[in-house]
């Protein structure tokens, strides 16, 4: 599916009003939803969930749909082959379709019944470590491998809310 690219100023002025967005209140999740609708302008997605790494466990932070994916989920994602990957190799996971998303994740029946078969996980690395990951998830084959590079550069962006959630207890993990 195509998608009209912003302009380099068009997206310099996106990139000004984001960081606008930073001293707004009710953060971290007033800059959850704005990076939410930032990737859903570039790549699109019907998921668009924000993932804090506690251990070999992941928390759920921010969910677009929380009735499907509520905020305060946990799973054991450290000791996968996908944890390997994007949590200690802290690379990112492009998977275009339901073959890559049954060996990421373990609920990819739900995942599949939903409608979506494509996903792209970014590691939110801070000081060497994955402290979260950003995640969209959409129809299979819609994501493509520049889609990756379109929305990688916004996950650093989350790191100041990662290490306000862990400091302010939200996750068992102090860091």
């Amino acid at each position: 599916m195509y998608q009209p690219q912003p302009e380099p100023d068009a997206m310099a002025d996106e990139l000004a009003a984001l960081l606008a967005q930073l001293k707004e209140p009710d953060q971290p999740q007033t800059l959850f939803k704005i990076i939410d609708r930032a990737t859903k302008a570039l790549v699109g997605h019907r998921l668009f969930t924000i993932l804090l790494v506690d251990g070999d466990q992941v928390e759920r932070l921010h969910s677009n749909r929380p009735d499907e994916e509520p905020v305060g989920g946990r799973k054991p994602m450290g000791s996968t082959p996908w944890g390997e990957l994007v949590l200690k190799r802290r690379e990112p996971f492009l998977g275009t379709d339901m073959e890559a998303i049954r060996w990421a994740f373990s609920n990819h029946e739900s995942i599949k019944a939903r409608g979506m078969g494509s996903v792209i996980n970014i590691p939110i690395v801070y000081d060497a470590k994955t402290i979260g990951t950003m995640n969209l998830l959409d129809a299979e084959h819609h994501y493509k491998p520049d889609d990756v590079s379109k929305v990688h550069c916004l996950a650093p962006l989350l790191i100041p809310a990662m290490i306000a959630v862990r400091r302010n207890g939200h996750c068992s993990q102090r860091g």
